[in-house]
């Protein structure tokens, strides 16, 4: 299974990412290994994933929710269409 993910940093800012492992993509960020741009934000937490059967939708997806703005997003966390 792949994912879309979006956490949010220590300073209120959020990021999205796509992985096979989420779990371990959480640890890896909040370990300082992730994304350098998670490195000084730390630590992070996962406000919301989305599971897709191959990396190609979970990267395209990915693409989609990064073009949000900030409150586009927090409505996606939110459950707002």
């Amino acid at each position: 299974m792949n994912y879309v993910y979006i956490i949010e940093c220590i300073d209120g800012t959020l990021y999205t990412g796509w992985t096979n492992d989420i779990e371990k993509r959480i640890l890896d960020h909040n370990s300082g290994m992730g994304a350098k741009y998670t490195r000084g934000r730390l630590p992070v937490k996962l406000m919301y994933h989305e599971e897709y059967e191959t990396k190609q939708e979970a990267m395209k997806r990915e693409c989609v929710i990064k073009r949000l703005t900030k409150k586009q997003k927090y409505g996606l966390i939110e459950g707002i269409k």
